[in-house]
């Protein structure tokens, strides 16, 4: 009887440990195939034969009860299942090459790693990094996204955050606020005229970040109840200021946030009302870390960049 190939490792170490564990050295020859969008190049990777893939191919889908890829032509796609099996595992893949990658580097180079929200790495945080690169070409900045929102796993010096300041086991410090003011594109203002009044942009189209709840704290502060409920409901600012851009209508934005594009005058202020809803940038450390020299002069800068504001 012909034997299976196995991975040149210890089997017992990737076996299922219950029931519900799927047996992981098949999960991670399944994120390759997906990922690399070949068998043979998964294969390669992995530094094992083509025929072992798929044999831990056919193992998981036992296992889910479930085909993740079928045959189309000579090529291997993925099936509904696998396409959705796939993005949700892909991030915790992501989360641990990060990881690995970042306790690899630690004492190869003067290294830090911040993790972002893309809002603010993309409007505040780069826009600016010239100056600390300038006054410490020695140190390496490592840049990931902070994209899990309850910030799990996250293996990174510093992180900027969004929220209360309560997240356990890390310490926050106030960076920025995150009050909120309208604001609207300038070629929106001058498709629909100027909006000189809160009744009058209680009239007009808006989008909304997360949630329709800041919109209506911030007419209720006017003493307004009626406004347009309607329009587009965006994840994240990001996705909202793109929206704003592109002039699909008005938006509470938070302002050191979109500062560049109310310098150019692509973006408009259309009242000096802000709406705070509890939320602010923090810039948070682990209690359980102790900062690295290279660190604590990435989180100094940080502060002093912020107290310019």
């Amino acid at each position: 009887m012909k034997k299976t190939e196995q991975f040149p490792s210890e089997t017992s170490l990737y076996e299922p440990l219950s029931p519900l564990d799927p047996p992981l050295r098949a999960v991670r020859v399944f994120e390759a195939i997906a990922r690399l969008g070949s068998l043979n190049e998964a294969a390669a990777e992995l530094m094992i034969s083509p025929s072992a893939v798929s044999h831990q191919l056919k193992l998981l889908e036992n296992f889910l009860q479930q085909r993740l890829t079928h045959r189309q032509g000579r090529r291997l796609m993925l099936s509904n299942a696998g396409r959705e099996y796939y993005r949700s595992i892909r991030s915790a893949f992501t989360v641990i090459r990060q990881a690995t990658g970042h306790l690899r580097d630690q004492g190869r180079s003067r290294q830090v790693t911040i993790s972002l929200i893309p809002l603010f790495g993309m409007s505040w945080f780069i826009p600016r990094l010239s100056r600390f690169i300038q006054a410490h070409a020695d140190i390496d900045i490592n840049v990931v996204y902070a994209n899990h929102r309850n910030y799990l796993s996250d293996a990174s010096d510093l992180s900027i955050r969004f929220g209360s300041g309560q997240w356990t086991g890390y310490r926050a410090e106030k960076l920025i606020s995150g009050k909120m003011i309208p604001v609207a594109s300038r070629e929106f203002i001058r498709l629909c005229g100027y909006i000189d009044s809160p009744a009058l942009l209680a009239q007009t189209n808006l989008v909304h970040d997360e949630e329709r709840v800041s919109w209506q704290q911030w007419f209720a502060d006017h003493d307004i109840r009626q406004f347009r409920r309607d329009g587009p409901l965006f994840e994240d600012g990001l996705l909202t200021l793109a929206a704003v851009r592109a002039g699909l209508g008005c938006g509470l934005m938070r302002e050191p946030m979109i500062a560049p594009w109310l310098a150019s005058g692509e973006l408009v202020k259309l009242f000096d009302q802000a709406v705070d809803d509890g939320r602010d940038y923090y810039l948070c450390v682990r209690q359980d870390m102790e900062l690295s020299p290279e660190a604590m002069a990435l989180k100094k800068w940080l502060a002093d960049e912020a107290g310019r504001l």
